[in-house]
């Protein structure tokens, strides 16, 4: 039996369906989580929907959001979790050790540095979001598309694609927003909500978070912090900080852009540190993921992020210091990027560069670097 069988058997099968996605969920986490728990309502299947954190306000447009619990029971009530858009699993925050106990959690993810936690695991690289794997569960699992599970999986698309500007593009992202749009949903309301509509409290962060940026001396990495006194200062909650690292990463002449984000509740043990999650976005063919993987992280090859206990001061060095070296993280002439190529094909040995370890990767389309 193929693994897309085994899970569809599972979730039909199962008593109650516990349903998770990382802390600082962003709109292909969001829209991946509540169309699935729809689908699953539909066909009668008991869920808790569940996410640790607040919801970003420029997603609570979506049906079902008003279902997502911060709190869940214990393991004994459920008998399969699924955890959509997660590397690894702590990415579900404190409760993660709660849904280890769980009998059967499935993995459901299109990050190639994927820890492969999990009983059962679909894990596409080659997908331009988790959406569009939860899109193809769905329809396997037969439940009804509707325009509420459509434009859940739409803004899933949307945002991970960057409104398709990002290299993750591919394909199924046009196809299945095309056949979303039959489905009723309305793309420039759906525009409109996610990037048309700010609270003042959002815009005063934006405005701090853009007065914290730096550059390199070379001018080829850029740097923006978040901290919780930014956040206490606008009025914010973390999930506002969602897309930040974006006017970053549009500097002229940057390669890797960096949003340094200190964590609301700070984990660390050592009072003289602080605990601190970084996201990478990188414009040309650095590999962020595999700057990311140096640090504990992970993510994708132009998109990856990891978590880090430091003082801001030695974060930032180290960061910094980066800057001077980026080609060490550049494939070497020849060699093939991770970006896309379909998912019908088997995955790519890639080879290792500068004694970094081989990868697995998927993608739909190869991008070959050349000098």
């Amino acid at each position: 039996m193929q693994m897309m069988d085994q899970i569809i058997h599972q979730l039909k099968n199962s008593r109650h369906v516990l349903l998770a996605t990382h802390t600082n969920p962003d709109g292909d986490a969001i829209g991946s989580l509540l169309a699935m728990g729809l689908a699953l309502n539909a066909l009668g299947i008991s869920t808790t929907v569940f996410n640790e954190e607040p919801i970003p306000a420029v997603y609570r447009y979506l049906s079902g959001i008003e279902s997502i619990s911060h709190n869940i029971a214990a393991p004994s009530q459920y008998d399969t979790a699924l955890i959509l858009d997660c590397g690894d699993l702590k990415r579900v925050g404190k409760t993660a050790d709660v849904i280890r106990m769980i009998p059967v959690v499935i993995n459901v993810d299109h990050h190639p540095t994927n820890a492969r936690f999990g009983e059962m695991q679909i894990i596409d690289p080659s997908a331009c979001a988790t959406a569009e794997i939860v899109y193809y569960l769905i329809k396997a699992l037969g439940a009804p598309l509707n325009k509420a599970i459509a434009t859940c999986i739409y803004t899933g698309i949307i945002t991970d694609t960057g409104s398709f500007r990002f290299q993750n593009t591919n394909r199924a992202a046009f196809h299945i927003c095309d056949e979303m749009v039959g489905q009723g949903v309305d793309p420039y309301l759906i525009a409109q909500y996610v990037y048309g509509t700010y609270s003042l409290g959002r815009l005063k962060l934006i405005n701090l978070a853009l007065d914290s940026i730096e550059i390199s001396e070379n001018g080829k990495l850029s740097l923006m912090v978040v901290t919780r006194e930014m956040l206490q200062t606008s009025g914010t909650h973390p999930c506002d900080a969602d897309g930040l690292i974006t006017y970053a990463r549009s500097i002229e002449n940057v390669q890797v852009a960096v949003l340094i984000q200190e964590q609301s509740d700070n984990s660390s043990r050592r009072r003289d540190k602080t605990t601190f999650h970084v996201s990478l976005r990188a414009n040309g063919a650095v590999d962020v993921s595999a700057i990311a993987g140096a640090f504990g992280g992970g993510g994708h090859y132009s998109a990856a992020g990891f978590s880090i206990e430091s003082s801001l001061t030695d974060l930032k060095a180290k960061i910094f210091g980066l800057a001077t070296n980026l080609e060490h993280w550049r494939p070497k002439e020849g060699e093939v990027c991770e970006l896309f190529q379909p998912a019908t094909k088997p995955p790519i040995r890639l080879s290792a560069t500068n004694n970094r370890p081989k990868t697995t990767m998927g993608g739909a389309g190869l991008l070959h670097i050349r000098r």
